[in-house]
């Protein structure tokens, strides 16, 4: 049975986003070449990243966006990777506007294709409680959003039957995307990884990689370490709404992870089926800085 419609989802978050992704596009247009786009602030975001400049101008055209929604009566909580959490009349409760610029900066300072932006919206503290996910792939330019009860959308086409997951012969995941890729997880994650995954691929942002889920491009994803919530609060509904399943684990609730924390808090997991989910459970690393 879906989910109620929420009072969240009357204002133009749909809009919102598009309009903030124009602006992203004319800030790297703008910062054509790796030498413009590694240049740094001087400052940590409060996520405790080095700030890129390219960084500060994204979050400034989404927070562009977020002012006229306010001005025109919504009222939430935003948390992005660099202000933090700023209040937009809701006290700094719910509803929250999380907020990525860019996730995948280091592809997106190198000249690498997969970066995007990524906002989701919650009418609650967890992410069972995301009503609306956006994610814009500025490589090949694909525009990913769900609405919760809605279903999920590519370039505006409604995603109503994804292909079925692929296995081996033995039984393993046929292609499985991995993030949080640093050398340390990899080598801790290598036994599971050899037993239930044939191949992998990184593409250097979470969100990217788990909407690639919704389509079964990959048969599933994990991160091999903990993630933060503006990384995957956005795509984890585009999986769900397509009929994917995501989970992360550590949480009783699958679904239990806070959506305003800018703290790394939990590795994510997203598959086809509950059985291969409960298998890529095993893959994040359980220790190590």
């Amino acid at each position: 049975m879906p989910a109620p419609t929420s009072p969240v989802l009357e204002h133009d978050w749909l809009g919102a986003c598009r309009r903030a992704r124009e602006g992203l596009q004319a800030v790297l247009v703008e910062h054509p070449t790796s030498r413009e786009r590694v240049l740094e602030t001087g400052e940590r975001g409060e996520g405790g990243d080095r700030t890129l400049v390219i960084d500060a101008a994204a979050e400034d055209c989404v927070f562009a966006e977020l002012e006229r929604l306010h001005e025109a009566g919504a009222r939430f909580t935003a948390v992005s990777e660099e202000r933090g959490t700023v209040d937009f009349g809701a006290g700094g409760g719910p509803p929250f506007v999380v907020v990525d610029p860019i996730d995948g900066s280091m592809n997106a300072k190198r000249g690498m294709a997969h970066h995007s932006i990524s906002i989701a919206v919650a009418d609650g503290p967890t992410m069972g409680d995301v009503v609306f996910g956006y994610v814009y792939d500025l490589g090949p330019r694909e525009e990913w959003h769900a609405v919760r009860g809605e279903g999920a959308y590519l370039d505006g086409v409604r995603i109503d039957a994804a292909p079925p997951e692929r296995l081996t012969e033995d039984g393993r995941l046929e292609l499985v995307a991995v993030e949080s890729a640093h050398p340390w997880w990899l080598r801790q994650s290598s036994d599971a990884l050899l037993e239930h995954v044939h191949r992998i691929r990184a593409m250097g942002s979470i969100a990217i990689s788990m909407c690639q889920v919704a389509l079964t491009r990959v048969d599933g994803m994990a991160t091999l370490w903990r993630s933060r919530a503006m990384d995957a609060a956005a795509a984890q509904l585009i999986v769900r709404e397509s009929g994917g399943l995501v989970a992360f684990p550590g949480f009783d609730d699958p679904l239990g992870a806070p959506v305003a924390d800018l703290t790394p808090i939990a590795p994510v997991i997203a598959a086809r089926s509950a059985a291969s989910l409960r298998r890529l459970a095993a893959l994040p690393a359980t220790d190590g800085d």
